[in-house]
């Protein structure tokens, strides 16, 4: 699917365009979330899927008050949470290829998907392992693959 006229574009940030290429490399990806990737990247990554703070520091497992603070302080993130974030955000531009549009992506996100064994994907979301079964999963659903 494509995104129609009507469909308002996803706002990238600069920093987030800037990781446009590392996220649609798996080494690289790695690479980049082996230095950390920065607190503020997690927080733009957030928005642009619509994720309160609170949803985002549950997916990393760890507290709004600490992200918070790591972005105040313009600290990295480690690298679990950073390949989550880089990870979450090849998601998301595979999701608006795939649905047209962020905001139908993000309602998809949060309905029971058949091929997740009835569970909602943002649910998913808060591991590695689980981001790669929604990606499949969004996959399956860009080739017609509902099975």
């Amino acid at each position: 699917m494509t995104a129609t006229a009507t469909a308002p574009a996803a706002v990238y940030s600069p920093a987030l365009r800037g990781l446009q290429a590392t996220v649609a490399d798996s080494f690289a990806l790695v690479m980049e979330a082996r230095t950390g990737v920065p607190a503020k990247i997690a927080f733009d990554v957030a928005a642009l899927l619509k994720l309160s703070a609170d949803e985002l520091a549950a997916l990393l497992h760890t507290t709004t008050k600490t992200l918070r603070a790591y972005r105040e302080g313009k600290k990295r993130l480690g690298p679990a949470a950073s390949e989550q974030i880089l990870k979450l955000l090849a998601l998301a531009r595979q999701g608006e290829e795939v649905f047209g549009a962020l905001p139908a992506f993000r309602r998809w996100l949060d309905k029971p998907a058949y091929g997740l064994d009835n569970q909602p994907p943002l649910a998913l979301l808060e591991t590695s392992g689980g981001i790669d079964l929604v990606a499949d999963e969004v996959d399956r659903i860009a080739y017609g693959d509902f099975a």
